[in-house]
């Protein structure tokens, strides 16, 4: 009876006590029924803000602001932060909320989520971002990036008639030239395996990070590879799964063709 009471009173003591949980109530009232891949303009947590679809932008404030997903414990008052995969700014606005003087890179290859990105920065006076129109890979080129308009895009070697050109850049060369990093974000759609197996050798400068592992049903699962440098780097792992399966041996495709979707929190 009383975990049925935790259970059952547990949204209205969030709702009572969290303004970032009100906030996201406010957004889903607001603007959940909202036809998808629409530019819209919202005023929310004292930000104002355009946002090219609205229902992605809903759960990354609630990843973000209300679960404080990326929230870390900073040894100095000027954090150096690369958030790779930046979308249209709402990590960024996080970070600079929690760690005022930091030091954040941004890099998102999409031109139009780009271009939305720099311009909630301007609108919220975020001057400590230094942003990078390029997507992170392992090494600096030109790829073929697909869009969804939103927070899915992600790039691949072969051309297909939605992709666009992106330009890339070597992330491990990016990394090797700072004297330590304390959160790497990487959100980058698939490409997480490939980047991270390249800057396997510079890990030891990172104190925290962040992958968004996607397995698709059709690929090999690398997630071993990416848990085995992080520990020859270190680093203890906490594992969250974001895309569970009902009937798993049955259901082997999962959502959007992923059988699995893992956060992957890194920590030394």
């Amino acid at each position: 009876m009383r975990m049925f009471i935790e259970q059952g009173f547990k949204g209205l003591y969030y709702f009572l006590t969290d303004n970032s949980y009100r906030s996201f109530l406010y957004l889903l009232l607001r603007y959940g029924a909202k036809k998808r891949f629409q530019p819209t303009k919202i005023n929310v947590a004292g930000f104002n803000l355009v946002v090219p679809d609205v229902l992605s932008f809903i759960w990354q404030f609630h990843e973000i602001f209300y679960k404080k997903s990326y929230q870390f414990n900073a040894k100095t008052s000027t954090p150096v932060i690369f958030d790779c995969g930046a979308n249209v700014g709402t990590s960024c606005l996080f970070f600079n909320r929690e760690y005022k003087k930091s030091i954040i890179h941004a890099f998102e290859p999409d031109p139009n989520v780009f271009e939305a990105l720099s311009k909630n920065l301007e609108r919220n006076n975020i001057d400590n971002v230094q942003l990078h129109n390029v997507a992170v890979w392992k090494e600096d080129c030109t790829l073929e990036f697909g869009s969804d308009g939103a927070d899915s895009g992600s790039i691949s070697q072969e051309s297909n008639n939605s992709s666009i050109k992106v330009k890339a850049v070597r992330l491990k060369d990016l990394i090797a030239k700072e004297e330590s990093i304390d959160l790497l974000k990487m959100d980058i759609e698939g490409a997480e395996v490939d980047v991270i197996l390249d800057c396997k050798d510079v890990l030891n400068k990172i104190d925290h990070i962040f992958i968004e592992y996607h397995s698709y049903h059709n690929s090999a699962q690398n997630i071993d590879k990416i848990i085995s440098i992080l520990h020859e780097n270190g680093f203890r792992y906490y594992l969250e799964n974001e895309a569970s399966r009902k009937i798993p041996f049955v259901n082997q495709k999962g959502k959007y063709e992923m059988d699995m979707q893992v956060n992957i929190f890194g920590y030394k």
